[in-house]
This record gives C-alpha cells, structure tokens and sequence, in this order.
C-alpha cells in the first residue's frame, strides 16, 4: 500500500537531515519507526494511565505545602532518563538528540 503524506517543509527538512546523519538509511526507516514509538507510546500511556495521574496529584500536593525542586534539577532528572530510555531502545542511538 502507498501512502502520501503532506508534511511542513520544515518536517521535511528535519527528516531529511535525520536520514543524511543516520542512524536512518530511508526517509520509509525514519517514518517507519517514528510511527511505531508513537504507537508505543500511546499504549504506554494508555496502560499507566492510573499510575500518572497518582503521580500528578502527589506532586500537585507537594507544591500545594510547598515541596518542590527547581527548574534546573527537574531538566537534569529528564536529561537522564531520556537518556537511559535511548540507551535500552536503541543502543546505536545513545548520542541522538531529540
């Protein structure tokens, strides 16, 4: 089956760049697999949907009594699990930047 899709040039552009630096060898590989993350990720959500909204709501507490951390160690915290994801995803893609 043949799909066209409309992307932004700039979409386009971002694409192009991905499969010229690799790891992505066809804009079909680079579309192929952004489909299925999303796809992974929407069951992921979907399946641990409970289980975020406890963490929202505990964490929505903890500023309401004035628990919190700042901006700079929430980044850190992300920084490092995105890269700990990347490296049990896709280990060639441990150096890749979203």
């Amino acid at each position: 089956m043949v799909v066209t899709i409309h992307l932004r040039p700039e979409l386009e552009e971002m694409i192009k760049r991905d499969v010229q630096r690799g790891p992505y060898q066809t804009v079909d590989e680079f579309v192929e697999y952004a489909i299925s993350l999303l796809h992974e990720q929407g069951a992921w959500l979907a399946g641990h949907s409970p289980e975020i909204q406890a963490k929202i709501e505990r964490g929505y507490a903890a500023v309401q009594h004035g628990e919190s951390i700042d901006s700079a160690q929430v980044r850190s915290r992300l920084d490092e699990r995105q890269r700990a994801w990347l490296a049990r995803k896709a280990p060639s893609m441990s150096g890749y930047q979203c």
